[in-house]
């Protein structure tokens, strides 16, 4: 049986978002052209994709999710572009759409939770799928956050019996005994991101009373050696601040049934000078393990306010162009 051909036409309000879904002199264009059997191709103020029915809906989708996006203020970056494509070469057609249109879960007070970024998407697909997923990138891409909400719909959804949250403590050394407090105490100034997003999600009712039960427990990662961890969500926070010791210890808890989220920027460091990050080394030991996801955050999924963008960039211009 010989596959039809299917042409489909997409229409592009103006040179703005022409350059937005084809990129720079094209390069989103040449970019799909390479990934797919159909041909691509942009004249008269519209995208023309013509070929096989199964490769022409998945280019169809792709384009109109980055049209959408853009018309919702949000201008896709060529990482953007890959995510989405690799997406959509999973899912049918329109379900790439649907993806956007779906709540994670709701807030407390019955918001709903949802994906801002082409690259938050792919994380949670990501998280889904894989039993141990890396998310790297800087402050405000909705890492740990996302992680946080999809721990609790885990639990919500009997698919996990408790959620574990740890982070190193880099600046008492992993020492804290000499902290005044019980062990609860000790580890609220370095867990409050976390317990930020649980109270948004969870309610502060309803997380005290998950932390009483001992359905949400935290700990510092020292007091993670030794321990194995069944139907857990365990999230490492901070993670650019583990030794390639600790982190091999803390991905060596992983028990049956749970799942790990690691998130992490590795351009905000504090460990000792000369002290490797466990966080860099797990990026080059484990990368090629299909099992293991690794997602890359840039600026551009940054969700918080604006200039926090502009300010990544800035540093981030600053850092490739420092001369010593």
């Amino acid at each position: 049986m010989v596959n039809e051909t299917k042409v489909v036409k997409i229409p592009l309000a103006g040179a703005a978002e022409g350059l937005a879904l084809l990129g720079p002199q094209d390069k989103f264009l040449r970019l799909v052209r390479e990934q797919t059997a159909a041909d691509v191709a942009s004249r008269d103020a519209e995208i023309t994709i013509s070929g096989p029915e199964a490769e022409v809906d998945s280019i169809e989708q792709l384009f109109t999710v980055l049209q959408q996006l853009f018309r919702g203020g949000y201008t896709p970056s060529e990482r953007d572009v890959t995510y989405a494509l690799e997406l959509a070469r999973t899912l049918q057609a329109d379900q790439l759409l649907d993806l956007f249109k779906a709540e994670i879960t709701t807030t407390y007070k019955g918001k709903p939770i949802r994906v801002k970024t082409i690259g938050q998407r792919h994380y949670v697909q990501t998280i889904k799928k894989k039993d141990i997923v890396f998310g790297i990138g800087p402050a405000g891409t909705g890492k740990t956050y996302l992680a946080v909400v999809l721990a609790v719909a885990a639990l919500k959804e009997n698919a996990v019996k408790r959620i574990m949250l740890t982070r190193p403590a880099v600046e008492a050394g992993e020492n804290l005994g000499f902290l005044p407090g019980d062990l609860q105490e000790k580890v609220d100034p370095y867990l409050r991101p976390l317990y930020d997003a649980l109270h948004e999600v969870l309610g502060p009712d309803q997380t005290a009373k998950a932390f009483e039960r001992g359905l949400i427990e935290v700990a510092p990662l020292a007091y993670m050696r030794g321990r194995t961890l069944d139907d857990s969500f365990i999230i490492l926070d901070e993670a650019q601040n583990t030794t390639p010791e600790q982190m091999k210890m803390f991905l060596t808890r992983l028990g049956f049934g749970s799942k790990m989220v690691v998130t992490g920027d590795v351009t905000q460091i504090d460990l000792p000078r000369g002290k490797r990050s466990g966080l860099i080394e797990a990026q080059r030991i484990l990368n090629n393990i299909e099992e293991i996801g690794f997602i890359a955050f840039s600026e551009h999924d940054v969700v918080r306010h604006s200039l926090v963008q502009k300010i990544i960039n800035a540093y981030n211009w600053d850092a490739e162009n420092e001369t010593i």
